[in-house]
């Protein structure tokens, strides 16, 4: 046993430094001033840490436009995949589909294709559509990117509510729309909570479909903004890195305070279903 648990130490060590490493370094480089960084050998601590370099991100661009417009598209894209993934997994894990499994197979083979695959077509979309520079834009395409993984974490969720309850409550007079707002719902909550969150991040992280769909200067999200901070042959990295670590708060502080909720939903469909 204390071999295994000694391998069981390094592996959860090995994952903390691959997680929390890269951020360690964003934010002592935040730190540094220009000549510090380009100094060698490479100091790892600031030897005269300074908050210039959070002045220098606030007045260079528009940060708060930046972080503002990557919240809103998030929010309002997780929003929206979440109420679509929902019924869909209802449908999939409650209802006599013919099929439900290779629906839900399809529906997850979906997620395979890759983005830039979908960037010429979905950009004529949407300039047809009049949406270019909107944060529609973003959001009915991050919304679909996301639903097939929200609809298999919702489907194994589902599956663990025991049909008892949706049986008693068609009884009892309530439509199919009726149980899966009144009972299915209400249960649902660490899986609901896990999905958004798994659609917010995908969105929030996104920057492929928001540099071609969304580069207005008022629509600008928070990764096609820290772009204009560099020059054509210069890279202020303690600036770009002062302005990640302001952009990295939110979305820290939603998962900090979702945390328990999210693994309640993830492990529930895997220890039940």
């Amino acid at each position: 046993m204390k071999p295994r648990l000694r391998l069981s130490n390094l592996a959860v060590l090995l994952v903390l430094l691959n997680g929390l490493a890269p951020s360690l370094w964003v934010l002592l480089t935040s730190l540094k001033s220009d000549v510090e960084l380009a100094q060698r050998p490479i100091t790892w601590w600031p030897e005269h840490a300074t908050f210039t370099n959070y002045l220098r991100a606030f007045s260079e661009q528009p940060l708060l436009r930046f972080v503002g417009n990557s919240l809103g598209v998030a929010v309002l894209s997780a929003a929206l995949c979440v109420t679509v993934s929902a019924g869909a997994a209802y449908a999939l894990a409650k209802l006599r589909l013919p099929r439900p499994g290779l629906l839900l197979t399809l529906l997850v083979s979906a997620a395979l294709c890759p983005p830039a695959s979908l960037l010429v077509p979905l950009f004529e979309i949407m300039r047809g559509l009049g949406l270019l520079n909107t944060w529609l834009a973003l959001i009915l395409p991050n919304a679909v990117l996301s639903l097939p993984v929200c609809t298999l974490v919702l489907v194994a969720f589902f599956r663990t509510i025991p049909d008892e309850l949706a049986e008693a409550a068609l009884i009892d007079g309530c439509s199919h729309f009726g149980v899966f707002r009144r009972v299915v719902l209400p249960l649902s909550v660490p899986a609901l909570s896990t999905a958004a969150i798994l659609a917010l991040v995908n969105s929030w992280d996104e920057f492929l479909l928001a540099l071609t769909l969304n580069a207005g200067a008022h629509t600008r999200t928070l990764p096609v903004g820290l772009m204009l901070y560099q020059g054509e042959f210069t890279f202020p990295w303690p600036v770009i890195s002062a302005a990640l670590v302001v952009g990295t708060i939110p979305i820290v502080l939603l998962l900090a305070a979702a945390q328990e909720r999210v693994v309640g939903g993830l492990t529930t469909g895997g220890v039940k279903g």
